[in-house]
């Protein structure tokens, strides 16, 4: 099971004026489970994405591209629509991989009564298989049919793949005495590791958030939140992150970083998409434990975080966790080659920093701490969550990745994944 990921409780999940959204089971993959999504955005939202850095991008990411820069190059008023299918990722298709994302956003537009370029189509599976497009396009009038403001919860299941658990998120702040809402969903479990993120993630909020100013928001939230999490070091070919702001909150319109309201929403926005982000760790593939790896004294983000991730993704840290073993020479070995990914730590003098697990001062000066005792550490690590954390002392910069062991089910999971 998820390492203390809280069950989702539909009631808590607010609806978003100007979003509705509706699910049908097509068996794209499996029977009898929701699988196919569609989500309606009101005219006049502000949306914005960001996407896998992978250069074996899934067809469908190639299209949000183009539909998104048809908006920003004022060709299309906006996105009205969002449609996600489960159970294979139309990834590795080629120029038939294309046609059937075009095309499913075709059949979208004809029942939606809505431009093609105004839909944003996702998938996530299998790779390197072409979509079953009689059961995708046969279940798109049924979603439609379906389409309701409060079905986040039914959402959150219907992008699913390996997850064991539905992942979503919801808060309410007030702005100026008048009430935002926020609610998303994520899904992933498997093949997780940032460059932008790995996974599939929705975010929308009824603010009223200037187009530019979204698209800059998107990013950083995506940089404070996706981007520092992985599961197993490996990044998909459909990575997806999208925020919604639908403008019809009656608080002040916010253009840009100055106005009022901005810091307060944003914090809001980050903190629902850090949520997402830790979520789809604690359901990572077979994780026992919820791993928190906090890196200080660097001399930039980037050191601390090729620091957080080298320990992070290491197989060797990781396996280490599951065991509930404190080996301290794993985690030492994986700060001491993070500069082959980093240039500006070659110089890294690792007689100066400090290693912690929990509050437990683990080694320092170049070695294990005097007063570090194994049985200390072994109180550690028999916890379900664990808190590892670096003090570099060469500079100020910090990170914090979240992170996952590797136990026996990941590698079942992944040997049975095409069964």
């Amino acid at each position: 099971m998820p390492v203390n990921l809280p069950e989702i409780n539909p009631e808590l999940l607010s609806p978003i004026k100007g979003i509705r959204l509706g699910w049908a089971e097509s068996n794209i993959k499996q029977e009898n489970r929701k699988d196919l999504l569609v989500i309606e955005i009101a005219e006049g939202s502000s949306v914005s994405g960001v996407f896998t850095q992978n250069r074996f991008c899934a067809a469908p990411v190639t299209l949000c591209k183009k539909h998104l820069a048809a908006v920003q190059s004022q060709q299309i008023s906006g996105i009205k629509a969002l449609v996600v299918n489960t159970g294979n990722a139309n990834a590795g298709t080629g120029e038939q991989g294309m046609s059937d994302a075009l095309s499913t956003c075709e059949s979208l537009a004809e029942i939606m009564a809505i431009p093609v370029e105004s839909i944003l189509p996702f998938s996530t599976g299998v790779i390197l298989e072409h979509l079953p497009m009689d059961k995708l396009l046969a279940g798109l009038p049924h979603a439609v049919a379906n389409l309701k403001i409060d079905h986040w919860a039914d959402a959150a299941s219907a992008i699913m793949t390996t997850d064991i658990a539905p992942k979503a998120y919801s808060s309410t702040i007030a702005i100026a005495e008048q009430s935002v809402n926020i609610t998303g969903i994520s899904k992933g479990a498997g093949m997780i590791h940032p460059n932008m993120a790995t996974m599939l993630g929705y975010l929308a909020t009824d603010a009223n958030i200037s187009q530019p100013l979204l698209d800059e928001m998107t990013k950083e939230i995506a940089d404070l939140s996706f981007n520092c999490i992985s599961v197993d070091g490996d990044t998909s070919t459909n990575d997806s992150f999208i925020i919604v702001a639908t403008g019809q909150s009656t608080a002040p319109v916010i253009n840009n970083r100055n106005d009022q309201g901005f810091k307060e929403v944003f914090t809001a926005l980050v903190d629902a998409a850090q949520y997402l982000a830790k979520a789809i760790v604690r359901d990572g593939e077979g994780a026992t434990k919820f791993i928190t790896v906090s890196i200080t004294g660097a001399l930039t983000v980037e050191e601390a975080k090729t620091i957080g991730f080298s320990i992070g993704k290491s197989p060797l840290v990781k396996t280490a966790m599951f065991a509930s073993d404190p080996n301290l020479g794993r985690v030492l070995a994986a700060i001491g080659y993070a500069s082959r990914e980093c240039a500006s730590l070659e110089d890294l003098d690792t007689n100066q920093l400090e290693l912690y697990f929990g509050d437990v001062l683990v080694a320092e000066k170049g070695g294990r701490a005097a007063s570090y005792q194994e049985d200390m550490g072994q109180a550690v690590m028999n916890e379900a969550e664990i808190d590892i954390t670096v003090q570099l002392h060469r500079g100020e910069a910090k990170a914090t990745i979240w992170t996952c062991d590797f136990s026996y089910d990941y590698v079942k999971i992944n040997a049975e994944y095409r069964t």
